[in-house]
């Protein structure tokens, strides 16, 4: 067998790892077992905008999985309620502690018949995967101890070896140890019942603890993330985009979330009030006074309104630039300030003119409306050093560029926050960026790459034009992140006629209940058009109008269900999550969280209502999925390599 000077030089590094025909042989038992593993069970969320504590009870209870789990383990064992009490143990181990303990006759032996059957619980989550899988899993100061309780076997034991386990178990208790093992096991469960994490899109924005989710985020032991609209805002404003930065403090002073501002993020407003206070002092804002009433310290709500003001201004005009540097985008219809007539107290927009509300603008009274004043570029100067020098925020959106993309093909299912640009009869739309006209996936690559350029290209030049994208992304008609034909937030705020407010979708919003769209654009992007979906967010499914998530046959999906307050008056629910087994696709309806204490309390686990989108007619395995691929092609190159040392191309080395 001839090899090229390129397989060569692969097999000779893959040679380092594996310096023998038995090495080789090794991994090649191990990759074939691995295959033959069910499949993980995945765990899908979308649009968290900041709600952490609803985002984290999701997690904890695992959309229902953990109950699940429970159920299989003590099937015909443990009662309903028994294992209500058990789940809300998993759930929140500290807080179930604290409250069972003090209750009981003898602790020691509730403690122990607890460990007991979290292990058993352990065990059980742990059948999908491989030892050395669930090791990296483990508290590294409980890992032997716990690698024994979990290889206790299912099936009868010797009493030698009953005695064994129950002398562990003992032990522990009597060394007082036990509550932490039973915090240990918790945890565990909770990392073993799901193996993958996809949150598609939009984590910041609306609630009150973007921060808070990220470090959970990062702190999680597989996670993909595919970007929405709010996320390459902050993106864009943590590069040192000005539009995102002003776009970014505006939105959490309309929705109150300044905490992950000033406290998560350590952004100082003082210079903004000073400003606002100067610039608007007799100025009631009342158009621009916070949607969401929650005091916020060291300001008062007629501060805040004013804050609000002075940079929605610096917005506006900021993203005119934009506007006229990118003929390209073909927004000159959103130029709304050249449409001012502060004088009359109108404003001329697309071709017709409202009466303003408000029509107190001194800082627009140039005649470029798009000019910011020397108090303006000073002020957004400072804000934009602010997120640049940020170190939570950088490693956050650092983050967020590691493990996040534009979309993502996975097991034969599309992946991608929003919607797609196509025309009425569903054909992708040819968009003129970076240079080239492109539709469909490559649109969409070429996003991601301006979306990486924004952030991390030391060409000023090339910079900008990645952060105007980023922008763009945010708001603009063919972004695939929005996909409406405009965002209406000038006229939400001054002008009093609704029809003004409209924001029309694009036509993808339509054809997305059409089968025959939805495997096209399967296909096109290299999905599976008759097993797999496309899975979205963006769209809140208002449920309370008869809304509903499924779509096409249940070929499209959209989760975004309203998991941040700020939308659960129009969902009726706190959020979708989709839970995908080696045996169901699995949507999951939410209640809003109240707290782990009440639930405690009351011995109630508002377990989601739950709908089976698919069910496959054998258990899939490891084998099946994209890693299945992977690891085929790893097969592959092992059977090269063991070629290459029977044939002498390779020298087999000795080990130690």
């Amino acid at each position: 067998m001839s090899y090229s000077d390129q397989e060569l030089r692969l097999l000779q590094l893959l040679s380092r790892r594996f310096p023998s025909i038995t090495a080789a042989h090794n991994e090649m038992i191990n990759l074939y077992a691995i295959m033959a593993l069910p499949k993980g069970t995945d765990h899908y969320l979308s649009d968290i905008h900041g709600a952490y504590d609803q985002f984290d009870h999701m997690l904890r209870h695992a959309s229902g999985a953990v109950r699940r789990k429970l159920a299989q383990t003590f099937e015909g064992e443990l009662t309903n309620q028994e294992q209500i009490e058990l789940a809300l143990l998993v759930y929140y181990p500290e807080q179930k502690l604290r409250a069972t303990l003090p209750t009981l006759d003898t602790p020691a032996d509730w403690i122990a018949e607890t460990i007991v059957r979290l292990a058993r619980v352990a065990r059980t989550s742990a059948q999908k995967y491989t030892r050395s899988k669930v090791r990296k899993r483990l508290d590294p100061q409980r890992a032997y101890v716990l690698e024994e309780l979990l290889s206790e076997s299912e099936a009868a034991e010797t009493a030698q070896k009953e005695q064994y386990y129950r002398s562990i178990v003992a032990t522990i208790v009597e060394l007082g140890e036990g509550e932490a093992f039973i915090i240990t096991l918790a945890d565990l469960i909770r990392s073993l019942v799901i193996d993958r994490l996809y949150v598609i899109g939009d984590i910041y924005d609306r609630g009150p603890a973007a921060e808070k989710v990220m470090d959970r985020l990062m702190a999680y032991h597989y996670v993909s993330i595919q970007w929405g609209n709010h996320d390459v805002s902050w993106m864009g404003a943590a590069s040192g985009c000005p539009a995102l930065v002003a776009n970014v403090v505006r939105v959490a002073l309309r929705y109150s979330t300044l905490s992950t501002l000033i406290d998560g993020y350590g952004i100082n407003l003082r210079e903004l009030s000073r400003f606002a206070d100067t610039v608007y002092s007799h100025d009631p804002c009342h158009a621009f006074r916070p949607k969401v009433a929650s005091p916020i310290e060291d300001y008062t709500s007629a501060a805040l309104a004013r804050m609000h003001k002075a940079i929605a201004a610096i917005q506006f005009k900021l993203e005119a630039q934009i506007i006229r540097r990118h003929p390209e985008y073909q927004m000159e219809h959103r130029l709304i300030l050249e449409g001012l007539d502060l004088a009359a107290g109108t404003a001329m927009i697309e071709g017709r003119t409202y009466q303003l509300l408000d029509a107190n603008w001194p800082t627009m009274g140039g005649r470029d409306r798009s000019v910011l004043t020397p108090g303006e570029s000073e002020l957004i100067a400072d804000l934009c050093a602010q997120f640049q020098q940020s170190t939570r925020l950088q490693r956050h959106i650092r983050f967020l560029y590691s493990y996040g993309n534009m979309f993502q093909v996975h097991d034969g299912n599309l992946k991608f926050h929003g919607c797609l640009p196509v025309d009425e009869a569903g054909n992708f739309i040819h968009f003129p960026l970076g240079g080239e006209e492109l539709a469909g996936p490559a649109l969409l690559t070429r996003y991601e790459q301006m979306a990486r350029e924004a952030f991390f290209s030391r060409d000023v030049q090339v910079r900008r034009a990645g952060q105007d994208a980023l922008w763009y992304l945010w708001c603009g008609e063919h972004s695939p992140l929005y996909g409406r034909l405009r965002m209406a937030t000038f006229e939400r705020y001054v002008i009093a006629d609704p029809v003004a407010h409209e924001e029309p979708k694009g036509p993808y919003y339509a054809l997305r209940d059409d089968e025959a769209f939805c495997k096209r654009v399967l296909v096109a992007f290299g999905a599976d058009p008759e097993h797999g979906h496309i899975i979205n967010g963006h769209t809140p499914v208002k449920t309370r109008r008869g809304e509903r998530p499924l779509l096409a046959k249940g070929k499209l999906i959209i989760i975004d269900g309203g998991m941040s307050e700020a939308y659960q008056h129009e969902t009726g629910i706190a959020g979708y999550t989709l839970v995908g087994s080696s045996h169901v696709l699995i949507l999951a309806a939410h209640e809003a969280f109240t707290s782990a204490e009440a639930m405690i309390r009351t011995g109630h686990d508002p377990t989601p209502h739950t709908e089976y989108v698919q069910t496959f007619p054998r258990r899939l395995l490891i084998g099946d999925t994209d890693t299945g691929t992977l690891l085929r092609g790893q097969l592959e190159d092992l059977r090269k390599l063991v070629a290459a040392y029977r044939e002498g191309v390779l020298i087999e080395q000795e080990t130690l």
